[in-house]
């Protein structure tokens, strides 16, 4: 069961770290990755993250603004120079195999995070 937090309310231009921890040591496994959903919206890719190889991917609207990293049982998601259009509720997954951006390719989720970023 992946847990996230980390989500709040900033201005234009403000950070958030958005946190994801499991207690399943399996966790080592998985690929994981953060997704955004607008309410009536599908599930949007945002970063990606191998726990093997480090190897990371992000959606073109946040890369250089954002960055995943993980340590142990817990991946980030470093949110910097927020935007208006990055408010949405965010969710944590876990996946085997390679990054993917299709979220059916991932089976374990956390419960979401709210990130509201006013102008």
């Amino acid at each position: 069961q992946l847990q996230a937090s980390g989500g709040g309310s900033v201005q234009t231009g403000g950070s958030l770290r958005l946190s994801c921890t499991t207690p399943e040591r399996t966790v080592a496994a998985y690929v994981m990755a953060w997704f955004r959903q607008d309410p009536g919206k599908e599930r949007q890719f945002v970063a990606g993250i191998t726990w093997s190889g480090g190897f990371t991917n992000y959606a073109d609207s946040v890369k250089g603004r954002f960055t995943i990293s993980r340590d142990m049982n817990t991946v980030y998601l470093q949110m910097n120079m927020l935007k208006p259009e990055d408010t949405a509720a965010y969710y944590c997954a876990g996946g085997r195999g390679s990054i993917s951006k299709n979220p059916r390719s991932y089976f374990s989720w956390g419960q979401g995070t709210q990130v509201t970023v006013s102008s």
